[in-house]
């Protein structure tokens, strides 16, 4: 296909866009034929993660990637992912697909994968360098540290994280309640004026802790956040929210970037007591 033809018309459903890539895919040039290949094999991905985010982990150029978008028929990036971010939870492979994909690749020894998720991790934490500010960590940091109680919230995959962090601030001496009960249930009425909510949910989001803090910050309570996207519904209403992305392998994530930046949260709080 020559990139240069007509522009085609946005699909308008995901069904149509991968109608699209099939007709077009075998006579894409090689590099927007990559970032097909790509693109149809990480759908997840696209409500979530910038046009550099794609075209780093396709291995081309971003502007090599904005092309694709446009021979697929849309204007640009940004009206691709719109198309994906309203079903994105339908996109996250189950544990077993990505296990089958793994699989597909190569039989995975530990030594390989420990080297493939030491890599990815390498990489969300430069991305985490270079993406969280040090005016809005600061701020956060202090803004918890005048709280009488820093309540946590983070449910499944999150809950690792928050629990991690509040084992940090009990062996510091920070006042802190971890907030999880059977049923994935949370409850506002323990969290007072004078506190202070630090809550983490990653996409496609918690529910539930999405409705505690914003029941939370309802009650002029501070809400403080942490996600994998900016485009996180905690960042409505949290008065700081922090992004930190993973990168992943074959579809898992470990918490690298997530579990360093409340580590750094953690110490930061208590360093800021001691001060005032």
């Amino acid at each position: 296909m020559d990139s240069s033809a007509p522009e085609r018309s946005a699909p308008g459903s995901v069904s149509e866009f991968l109608e699209r890539l099939d007709e077009i895919q075998e006579d894409l040039p090689k590099r927007l034929r990559q970032c097909a290949e790509f693109t149809r094999r990480h759908l997840h991905l696209i409500a979530v993660s910038t046009v550099s985010d794609m075209a780093k982990a396709a291995g081309v150029a971003p502007s090599v990637y904005m092309r694709f978008c446009q021979v697929v028929g849309f204007s640009g990036y940004s009206e691709m992912q719109h198309l994906f971010r309203a079903r994105f939870a339908e996109f996250r492979p189950s544990y077993q697909e990505r296990l089958a994909n793994l699989r597909k690749v190569d039989v995975p020894g530990a030594r390989h994968l420990l080297a493939e998720f030491a890599e990815a991790g390498h990489r969300s934490l430069l991305s985490l360098s270079n993406t969280v500010t040090s005016d809005g960590l600061e701020r956060m940091a202090r803004g918890m540290a005048e709280a009488r109680v820093i309540h946590l919230v983070g449910l499944r995959r999150a809950f690792s994280v928050v629990s991690s962090m509040s084992y940090m601030l009990g062996q510091l001496g920070v006042p802190a309640t971890l907030h999880f009960a059977a049923g994935m249930l949370t409850d506002e009425e323990t969290v007072f004026p004078g506190d202070a909510l630090f809550a983490v949910t990653f996409a496609p989001f918690s529910s539930e802790t999405v409705r505690l803090a914003r029941s939370t910050a309802e009650r002029d309570i501070p809400v403080y956040a942490l996600s994998d996207t900016d485009r996180c519904p905690l960042g409505e209403f949290a008065k700081e929210m922090l992004v930190a992305r993973e990168d992943e392998v074959a579809g898992f994530r470990a918490l690298n970037a997530s579990i360093t930046l409340t580590t750094t949260l953690a110490v930061a709080i208590k360093a800021l007591q001691k001060r005032g």
